[in-house]
């Protein structure tokens, strides 16, 4: 279009043909491939861009860039890449709901010691997540820069607990696959649950530079994109897939724009992370009676990958809230995704040496098929019993530590002890007196 077609992604052709003014700003990615991101940010800059993010993690910038800076920075020979820095969503369906499942732990393993990031709108400190220990054990903020924990939104509190709540608030009637895992927030999308791809990229790219700091094994993504490029050229994707190679098992949801085939969203599109879709198990346990949900997108996606990898029940889903400890139920694929990641958790707790490879195997070969097409189910149902039954063989069922936290006695014995002394002194007082 402008004879660098191949560098300008669609998207930001387009939007260059509709704006008013050459000084009007429009939020890109811009990727390099013969030089580094500190050279790539000063051209920015000097082209009239703004850079947000330095995006190392796929040696690229988010930058705001004037439509007359675009098209100066696509003639750049080492430019590799310009493409839109598009608005990533929490994927949850939009029907509210009342009744939910409970997933409890039964399984001998309950991720102990084994920390999950969750990437999302952030994560209340719920009770189920603080009590009798905090297992929110790091935070960050790229909305609003705060320090402590918290979820304006409570997409990522319910995504949180159906990972780890421990059902401390309900008496153990709501609780988590994974009930003793650590967790990790990183809040990228907003109150209302939208944000921008680069800031769901610098969170990526966090977790990776922190997770030796937390332990983190496990990385779940309940957000996305549609995707519009082949997944090596996706920049979500890029940076899911250096998670992988950095050694974390990342987790991502499908998307809710089923029943239509290829609706799999970014970056669930990437084939080295395990995409989830979601299934409706309202109906029983009996594998006859569960049906794919409506809104579960299907593959296969714009490289040919047949996707979702793998279903798990993601329809009315009982888990945490952001107002006095309570409980909510939501539907989406949001829902879904957790529910692996949580079971990635007991796999780490088992076998903290598996790589992401070994891990998505044991989940898609563990399966259970519907009988549904690829595209639709994946390798089939989620099974954490075969799962488990594979990596420890002899499960010794145990709940999580949500007992209420034994009170410290000792000062008061020190207090009786003191006045006793006091009692004696006041006898012999008396004795000397008389």
């Amino acid at each position: 279009m402008f004879g660098y077609s191949n560098i300008i992604e669609d998207l930001v052709a387009e939007r260059l043909m509709v704006m008013n003014t050459d000084e009007e700003e429009l939020p890109v990615i811009i990727s390099a491939k013969d030089c580094e991101c500190d050279d790539l940010e000063a051209f920015v800059i000097k082209m009239g861009g703004k850079v947000k993010h330095k995006l190392h993690l796929i040696n690229a910038v988010a930058a705001y860039m004037p439509s007359v800076g675009v098209r100066s920075v696509a003639r750049d020979r080492f430019v590799e890449k310009i493409q839109l820095d598009d608005k990533a969503y929490k994927l949850m369906d939009i029907a509210t709901v009342t009744v939910g499942s409970d997933y409890a732990n039964e399984y001998g393993l309950t991720g102990k010691d084994v920390t999950v990031a969750v990437i999302d709108t952030g994560i209340y400190p719920h009770s189920d997540l603080v009590r009798p220990t905090n297992r929110i054990i790091g935070f960050k903020d790229f909305v609003g820069n705060k320090k402590n924990p918290y979820d304006d939104d409570g997409h990522g509190t319910h995504v949180a607990g159906i990972i780890g709540g421990n059902g401390f608030a309900s008496r153990g009637k709501y609780m988590g696959i994974a009930p003793d895992a650590n967790l990790v927030g990183v809040k990228v999308l907003d109150h209302e649950g939208g944000g921008s791809i680069s800031d769901v990229i610098a969170g990526i790219q966090w977790v990776i530079e922190n997770k030796n700091k937390y332990n983190i094994k496990v990385i779940t993504l309940s957000l996305g994109t549609k995707a519009k490029s082949p997944y090596h050229e996706d920049p979500l994707c890029k940076a899911v897939d250096a998670a992988v190679r950095s050694g974390i098992t990342v987790v991502g949801a499908a998307g809710n724009n089923g029943p239509e085939k290829s609706t799999i969203n970014s970056p669930a599109i990437s084939p080295n992370i395990i995409s989830v879709g979601a299934c409706d198990d309202r109906s029983g346990s009996n594998p006859s009676s569960i049906t794919i949900a409506d809104f579960s997108s299907r593959g296969p996606t714009p490289d040919g990958i047949m996707k979702p990898d793998i279903i798990a029940p993601g329809v009315k889903i009982n888990s945490l809230g952001t107002e006095n400890n309570n409980y909510v139920s939501l539907s989406g694929t949001s829902m879904a995704a957790p529910v692996v990641a949580g079971c990635s958790a007991l796999i780490y707790e088992s076998n903290p040496s598996y790589s992401p490879a070994q891990v998505k195997a044991l989940v898609t070969n563990s399966a259970e098929s519907l009988g549904y097409p690829h595209q639709e189910q994946g390798a089939g149902l989620l099974d954490i019993r075969k799962i488990l039954s594979t990596t420890n063989p002899n499960p010794i069922p145990r709940k999580p530590d949500n007992s209420t936290p034994k009170v410290d006695n000792s000062y008061k014995d020190l207090y009786t002890g003191f006045h006793s002394w006091y009692f004696v002194i006041f006898i012999v007082f008396l004795v000397l007196i008389l």
